[in-house]
C-alpha cells in the first residue's frame, strides 16, 4: 500500500472518511489482486492482471490473453458464486494475520460491516474478480455508507465530505488512469462479445508447408511441396470436458513414397489429399471421476490418445515434433489406427498410470462380419510407472478378418512386415494377432530427454500359420534447443520388419534390418510458426539390404492460430 493512502489510516475511527477511504482501497485492492506493496498508487496499478506486469492499451496485445483469464472457466474455482456477508475476518479460511491486507479486511469486517466472501468461507485474495463481485462488494460498502450518512450531523458530514474532495484532488492522477484502462478492457471486452465464435467453443488451427525430395541411386521422383491444414473445433460444456471436432484438408496424399512401395519413412502428417474438406476427428474427453478419464472416438481413434507413448518427440498430429510416423512412437500404438471406440485413463497415483481401451475399423458397417464386435478391432492395455524414469508396458489384442483387408501397424513399417506376402507366393488371409511392447522414457535434464521402445507383434495367419514381426528404436529429444520452444531431435531403429515366417512351403525372404535414421530441428520464429529442416534415411529398404538407401529431406513450416 502507497505511503499516500497509509497516512490516512490515521484519521480517527469512526470517521465518514475512514469508511468511505477504507472500502475503496480494499475495493481496488481486490481488482488489483494480491499487491505486494509499494510507494505510489501507479506501482499497485500494475498489479491489476494477474501474471501481467502492466495492463496495457498496446493494440498489439492479445485481446484474448488478457480477457480470458477472467472468463469464470478458467478462474480458480470455476464459475460465479452468489457473496456472503462475513462479520470476523478469522472466518475466512485463507487469510492470514501475516497477510498485507489483513488489517485492512478486518476494518471491513467489524467497524464496517461490508466485507463480502464465498459460501465456502474463502475470500480467494489471489485472483481476480468479475463485475459481478465488485458491484456486490460495493454495494454492501455503499449501504453502510448510506446508513452511517443518515446518523451524522450536517456539521460532521461536511467536514467529512470536505476531506473526500480533497483526497479525489490529491490522486486524481491515479484514479484517471485506473479509469482509463477499465475503459479500454470495457471497450476489448465489448469487442471481444460481439465477435466472438462460440460462448462454449474455441478454435484452434494448424496449417503445415512442406518441401520435400528425395535421393537415391533407385530414386525416380521430383521436389514436391505439399500442405495440409487442420480446423480444431474444442467445445467445452461443463469446464472439464471436451468435445473435439476437427475439419481437415490438403494435397499431401500418402507422404513422399519412396520407390520400394512400403510404408517405411511415410510423414506423419500424411492422409490427406486432393483438398477435399472431411470430417478428420470427433471426440468427446470426459471425467468419470477424480482420476478416471475417458474418451468416446466416433470418428478417427487411436490408442495413443489416451495410452502416453513416453516419446517426447510424439506430437499426436506432425505439425511439430517427428517427422516421420514412425518417429512418433511404437508402431503397436497405431493398430486399427483412425477406429471408432472407446478409451480409458485411470491415475491410480502421481507415479502409476492405468490405460485400457477398444477401437473397431468397421464399428460404422452393419454387414455381416462388420460391425463393432465382429468387424476388425483392436483392444489394448497398458500400466506405466515412474517420474523422471518413466516405463510402459503395453498389450494389445488386434484381429483382421476380412481376407481382402490387409494387416498393418498403422502405415509403417515394410511391405512384409505389414504381411503383404504375395510376392511370396502366400494369399491373404485373416490374421489374428497378439503385440507386446515396452517403452521407456529418461529425462536427464529437463533439455534432454532419451527414449525408446521395442515392439514384437505375433501374428496368426489363420488357417495358414504364423508370423512374428519386430520393431524398435532410441529416440533423443532436447528442447529449448537454442532458444525457448524450439527443439532438435534424432530417432535411430528399424520399422516394423519379418523376422519369421511359418506357413506351407515355407518360401524364403530377405530379413537384413531396415533401419530408419532421422533427424530434424524446430526452429521456433515466434509462438505462432516455426520451421523444420530435416532428413529421414532408411537403410535396407524393404528390409533387403540390395535395395539402395533413400534419403528424404524435408523442409517443414508449420503455423498455428
Amino acid at each position: 500500500m502507497s505511503q499516500k493512502l497509509k497516512s490516512f489510516w490515521s484519521i480517527a475511527p469512526g470517521n465518514l472518511a475512514v469508511s468511505l477511504l477504507a472500502s475503496t482501497s480494499v475495493l481496488l485492492t481486490m481488482t488489483m489482486g494480491n499487491a505486494t506493496g509499494g510507494n505510489a498508487i501507479a506501482s499497485e496499478l500494475k498489479t491489476a492482471a494477474p501474471h501481467q506486469s502492466e495492463l496495457s492499451v498496446d493494440p498489439r496485445a492479445n485481446i484474448l490473453e488478457q480477457v480470458e483469464q477472467y472468463h469464470p472457466l478458467n478462474l480458480s474455482q470455476g464459475g460465479e458464486e452468489p457473496l456472503e456477508q462475513v462479520n470476523f475476518v478469522n472466518q475466512l479460511t485463507d487469510v492470514k494475520p501475516t497477510d498485507w491486507a489483513y488489517t485492512a479486511l478486518q476494518n471491513l469486517a467489524q467497524r464496517h460491516g461490508c466485507l463480502l466472501a464465498y459460501p465456502d468461507s474463502t475470500y480467494r485474495g489471489n485472483r481476480g474478480l468479475t463485475r459481478y463481485e465488485f458491484a456486490a462488494g460495493l454495494d454492501a460498502c455503499l449501504e453502510q455508507i448510506q446508513r452511517q450518512l443518515s446518523q451524522l450531523d450536517v456539521g460532521v458530514a461536511a467536514a467529512d465530505l470536505e476531506t473526500l474532495r480533497r483526497l479525489q484532488e490529491e490522486f486524481s492522477g491515479e484514479l484517471t488512469v485506473l479509469r482509463r484502462r477499465v475503459d479500454a478492457l470495457e471497450v476489448r471486452t465489448a469487442e471481444l462479445e460481439a465477435n466472438q465464435f462460440s460462448t462454449t467453443t474455441k478454435l484452434v488451427g494448424e496449417s503445415i508447408f512442406t518441401i520435400a525430395d528425395a535421393f537415391g541411386s533407385d530414386v525416380d521422383a521430383e521436389m514436391v511441396f505439399n500442405h495440409r491444414t487442420r480446423l480444431n473445433f474444442i467445445t467445452s460444456f461443463t469446464g472439464k470436458d471436451s468435445l473435439i471436432t476437427r475439419l481437415e484438408f490438403g494435397n499431401i496424399g500418402l507422404s513422399f513414397r519412396n520407390p520400394t512401395g512400403t510404408n517405411e519413412g511415410r510423414y506423419a502428417y500424411d492422409g490427406s489429399d486432393g483438398n477435399v474438406v472431411g470430417l478428420n476427428r470427433l471426440h468427446y474427453i470426459f471425467p468419470v471421476s477424480d482420476r478416471l478419464q475417458a474418451t468416446i472416438y466416433a470418428n478417427a481413434g487411436g490408442h495413443h490418445f489416451y495410452a502416453p507413448t513416453l516419446n517426447p518427440l510424439d506430437a499426436g498430429g506432425g505439425g511439430t515434433g517427428s517427422l516421420s510416423r514412425f518417429g512418433e512412437r511404437n508402431p503397436i500404438f497405431r493398430k486399427h489406427l483412425g477406429g471408432r471406440g472407446v478409451g480409458f485413463k485411470y491415475q491410480l497415483s502421481p507415479n502409476l498410470q492405468a490405460n485400457f481401451g477398444y477401437l473397431g475399423n468397421e464399428a460404422g458397417s452393419s454387414n455381416p462380419g462388420n460391425g463393432l464386435f465382429n468387424g476388425n478391432y483392436s483392444a489394448l492395455g497398458q500400466v506405466v510407472f515412474g517420474s523422471r524414469f518413466k516405463v510402459g508396458l503395453t498389450y494389445l489384442h488386434g484381429y483382421d478378418g476380412q481376407e481382402n483387408t490387409r494387416f498393418g501397424l498403422g502405415g509403417t513399417g515394410t511391405g512384409l512386415g505389414n504381411l503383404n506376402l504375395s510376392p511370396l507366393g502366400v494369399k491373404n488371409t485373416p490374421v489374428s494377432s497378439n503385440s507386446y511392447g515396452l517403452q521407456t522414457s529418461l529425462e536427464i535434464t529437463p533439455n534432454a530427454i532419451l527414449s525408446g521402445w521395442i515392439g514384437k507383434t505375433s501374428a496368426r495367419l489363420i488357417g495358414l500359420g504364423d508370423a512374428d514381426i519386430l520393431n524398435y528404436a532410441v529416440t533423443l529429444a532436447l528442447p529449448n534447443l537454442g532458444s525457448p520452444g524450439s527443439m532438435g531431435g534424432l530417432v535411430v531403429g528399424a520399422e516394423p520388419y519379418l523376422t519369421d515366417l511359418d506357413v506351407p512351403g515355407n518360401p524364403a525372404f530377405a530379413n537384413d534390418i531396415p533401419w530408419h535414421v532421422e533427424g530434424f530441428y524446430q526452429y521456433q520464429i515466434n509462438k505462432n510458426v516455426a520451421i523444420t529442416p530435416g532428413f529421414i534415411w532408411l537403410l535396407s529398404p524393404n528390409q533387403n539390404s540390395e535395395n539402395n538407401d533413400i534419403i528424404i529431406g524435408t523442409f517443414r513450416t508449420t503455423f498455428n492460430f
